[in-house]
């Protein structure tokens, strides 16, 4: 048995869930990994894998073993590039792993600039919105929103977002434009539902240092953000967006923002996470490099009266499971941190 190439085979199929999209990753024959991936087994004496019609789940021999050998491999492949590299431009699949919302509206756009300069590297983005997601362990680098935990990996910050809150034009004409957070219960307020299910209803910003919070409804759920901002741009009610995801809209003047001075400690961080040995391999590094840069640009291109804003805090809701983030009770809120005396 060639031990190597079974222990790729394993660890793509772990990957994917499957034999068929192990094969398919590795340009081989289904059988071909089937055989290997069970000769494995055999010579282990244990199941790396519970089969069922649904797909392959890992057995806690499994997990155990991907967690053993997933390094080793990891650092073959950064010796075999690092030498290539020395004679030859980077190349290689690099599985990015981002929410639509990133990829689409911060991230893809500078794309074509990276392929121009590293036209071997092939970018394989996947919809990955939480740390958790099953597909997050084949990534080799996550761009994720919100407050992402996960022991073992680098965690770098890479922006600040604001919170805005939009309507069209028309909107604005036939219902009028709110003057404080609490005029927004008089409008129709479209939700998102994130990713654990919870109803995003409670906006909570600060104006002339006090925080006002306020629970708001309207016609229209969804967990699929641009469904929200169709709607939005069509004149169907207001809604909150992250201000690099509206770039576009706001210059077209399809959305008009309000309430601009009030600012919102709910803006989800932009983070970057990745496993410190990945950084080895040239192509994961000079993506890095590449997020990293195109973050900060983002970051200097922001309109001047929002450059400036609170500092985010994760919400008191975010990791629990209720239907709606307003049924969540609110903890006192703690004074902020007294900074160093001059």
């Amino acid at each position: 048995m060639d031990k190597l190439r079974a222990l790729e085979y394993f660890i793509a199929a772990a990957n994917e869930r499957s034999f068929t999209g192990a094969a398919r990753a590795l340009n081989v024959s289904v059988p071909a990994v089937a055989r290997l991936v069970g000769a494995l087994e055999q010579r282990l004496g244990v199941a790396l894998f519970d089969r069922t019609v649904q797909g392959l789940t890992l057995t806690s021999d499994g997990v155990n073993y991907l967690a053993a050998c997933r390094p080793l491999l990891e650092q073959m492949d950064a010796a075999d590039e690092a030498l290539r590299s020395g004679a030859m431009r980077p190349r290689g699949s690099l599985v990015l792993g981002t929410s639509p919302i990133l990829s689409q509206h911060s991230i893809l756009p500078a794309l074509p600039a990276f392929h121009a300069r590293y036209p071997d590297i092939q970018i394989d983005i996947r919809n990955i919105d939480r740390i958790t997601a099953p597909d997050a362990s084949a990534a080799e680098v996550l761009v994720l929103y919100g407050w992402p935990k996960q022991p073992g990996m680098v965690h770098r910050h890479l922006a600040d977002t604001r919170l805005m809150i939009c309507a069209s034009p028309r909107y604005w004409e036939t219902h009028g434009m709110p003057a404080t957070l609490a005029d927004l219960t008089q409008h129709q307020c479209l939700l998102f539902r994130d990713h654990e299910g919870t109803v995003i209803d409670y906006w909570e910003h600060e104006h002339d240092g006090k925080t006002e919070a306020v629970a708001v409804n309207g016609w229209l759920i969804s967990s699929h953000r641009d469904v929200i901002l169709d709607a939005v741009i069509a004149g169907q009610g207001v809604a909150r967006f992250t201000d690099l995801s509206i770039r576009e809209p706001l210059r077209a003047g399809l959305l008009v923002p309000v309430l601009t001075d009030w600012q919102s400690r709910q803006a989800p961080p932009i983070n970057l996470l990745y496993r410190s040995n990945q950084r080895r391999l040239p192509r994961v590094r000079l993506f890095i490099e590449f997020l990293t840069g195109l973050f900060q640009r983002l970051e200097t291109e922001r309109a001047p009266d929002l450059a400036q804003h609170v500092a985010a805090e994760e919400p008191h809701w975010y990791r629990r499971r209720h239907s709606r983030a307003s049924a969540t009770p609110t903890p006192p809120r703690r004074p902020p941190r007294a900074g160093p005396t001059v």
